[in-house]
């Protein structure tokens, strides 16, 4: 059998890959680490994110491996994405590192379970935002789109009825600037937050810039435009820090 065909084939592959990651308009690494509640839309989520990849023109690597956090490897990308992270995913070398990246200029950008990350990391805590506190049944809401001078929102009505699990917060960092607010009449809380209830954000961080939104649970989000024109926004701006004058 002659191989020389396929190991060819497999070599052509291997190099369009790289060179879209390498040749991206920005690059983007996507974690996932999980050490508590894993999310199983997951795989939607990653799948989704490199598909905007290939379609908006950005790199994107995948990984759940948390030795990626180092300074000689993230030099290498613009944005770090935490999708559904969970639990105490980095040790105190990967802390360091990663303080390192947001610091020197990169961008974040935090989906849904993120707030449920590092509760014993005070950085961490101011950096993405706020912690998790609690959430009711998955249920539909309406959203308030509070500020649309950001491209994570130039695409949404003011009134967006969407069906997710809904977070609810604390140690919400006061400096965040609230996108998305939920409009707790219209569903049955948990705990709630009241009249001010942030359900996505921004904010420029210890040099860096940072993107959240508590969206993302249920697998069907990922198949949804405007919630991926939402988080392809997110990242664009993480990356670019570009907003209208």
């Amino acid at each position: 059998m002659n191989l020389k065909p396929l190991l060819l084939t497999l070599t052509l592959i291997f190099s369009v890959s790289l060179l879209a990651f390498s040749q991206g308009q920005y690059r983007v690494l996507v974690f996932s680490k999980t050490a508590g509640f894993r999310h199983q839309s997951i795989p939607e989520g990653v799948a989704a994110v490199k598909k905007l990849g290939q379609e908006q023109g950005f790199g994107v690597y995948v990984t759940e491996d948390a030795g990626h956090f180092t300074d000689e490897n993230l030099a290498k990308y613009d944005v770090v994405v935490l999708l559904s992270t969970t639990g105490t995913i980095f040790d105190e070398a990967q802390k360091a590192a990663f303080q390192k990246f947001v610091q020197s200029g990169k961008g974040v950008v935090g989906i849904h379970s993120a707030t449920d990350t590092e509760y014993e990391w005070p950085w961490y805590n101011k950096m993405i935002g706020a912690y998790f506190l609690s959430h009711p049944r998955q249920q539909t809401l309406r959203l308030e789109v509070k500020d649309k001078n950001h491209p994570s929102t130039w695409h949404l009505p003011d009134n967006w009825l969407w069906y997710d699990e809904l977070y609810e917060f604390r140690e919400i960092n006061p400096d965040i600037k609230v996108l998305i607010n939920a409009d707790e009449s219209t569903y049955e809380v948990s705990k709630g937050n009241g009249p001010n209830h942030p359900m996505a954000w921004y904010h420029e961080f210890d040099g860096g810039r940072v993107f959240y939104t508590a969206f993302g649970h249920v697998e069907a989000a990922w198949q949804n435009a405007a919630f991926l024109q939402h988080v392809h926004g997110g990242i664009w701006y993480a990356a670019k820090g570009k907003l209208p004058k």
